[in-house]
This record gives C-alpha cells, structure tokens and sequence, in this order.
C-alpha cells in the first residue's frame, strides 16, 4: 500500500486554551514523505486554522 493514514491536530487552539480539533486524513508516502499541512476549520475557535501531523 502507498497511502498512510495520519492525524491532523490544530497548531494554534493549546496556544489560546482550548481543545485542539483533529482531522484524519491520507497521504501517499511515495510523493509526499514530509509531513502534511493542510487549513482546516476549528469549531472551538471558530476560524480555519493551520493542522498538522503528528501521527503516521
């Protein structure tokens, strides 16, 4: 298999005290071999914010 699964967690929601949101997602390991960033939306603060891997 070329795709792992890794979790996406909110960079900037233990900055300002609130829960971080996460997201799962996929990534072809063969193209992409550093870790994903992708904006997402954060429903505890309200706003699209920056998510990155931290798992894979």
């Amino acid at each position: 298999m070329a795709r792992d699964t890794v979790i996406l967690e909110c960079t900037e929601a233990r900055k300002e005290g609130k829960r971080p949101s996460r997201y799962m997602t996929t990534r072809n390991k063969k193209i992409t071999q550093d870790k994903v960033e992708k904006l997402k939306y954060n429903p505890a603060l309200k706003r699209r914010t920056l998510h990155k891997e931290i798992k894979g």
